[in-house]
């Protein structure tokens, strides 16, 4: 399995506060060179960790958990609910993730593919529904046509000063 080097799973951890494992590679750089999503291996110490994106950039976290308490998540449902054309774009969104995180599985984990071909970011099996903002957010950073993550960085972008969604100061380097 490829792995991230030390210098960037340190500041990675940093980052998220805690210990962190079967990191792969950072999919998504800052302008000031830090982490801002991790791909991670889709097993786990022998068992199926689905989530294969994580965003790790404190600025962005903080401004996504904002948007969750504010009702967002009960949003996006509801016009996932309503829109058809949104509805088919987070199905394939999902089948998207579904793609990728299968094609990073290694043959010593194959009785996991079953399992891992049935959910999509984040482990969520009901394509209509939304466990959080930041999965979708990491998805479509890190490449993933994802609309939902689409709406959440262009509602930060729209808030923040110029076109940039990142933090103004560099915060990071306090981790080095």
């Amino acid at each position: 399995m490829e792995r991230i080097g030390d210098k960037d799973l340190n500041i990675v951890r940093k980052q998220l506060g805690r210990n962190v494992v079967n990191v792969m590679r950072v999919e998504k750089w800052c302008s000031f060179g830090f982490p801002v999503v991790i791909l991670s291996y889709p097993v786990r110490n022998n068992s199926p960790f689905p989530t294969i994106h994580y965003l790790t950039c404190p600025h962005l976290v903080k401004e996504i958990s904002r948007l969750e308490e504010r009702g967002l998540i009960s949003d996006f449902e509801s016009a996932i609910s309503k829109d058809e054309n949104l509805r088919t774009a987070v199905e394939q969104a999902h089948r998207d993730v579904i793609q990728k995180r299968l094609s990073i599985l290694e043959s010593c984990d194959e009785k996991w593919r079953p399992l891992l071909s049935e959910v999509g970011t984040g482990g969520i099996r009901d394509f209509t529904t939304v466990k959080c903002l930041h999965l979708h957010a990491a998805d479509y950073l890190a490449g993933i046509d994802n609309p939902i993550g689409k709406d959440v960085i262009e509602g930060i972008r729209n808030r923040e000063i110029g076109e940039n969604v990142e933090c103004q100061n560099s915060f990071c380097n306090r981790f080095l």
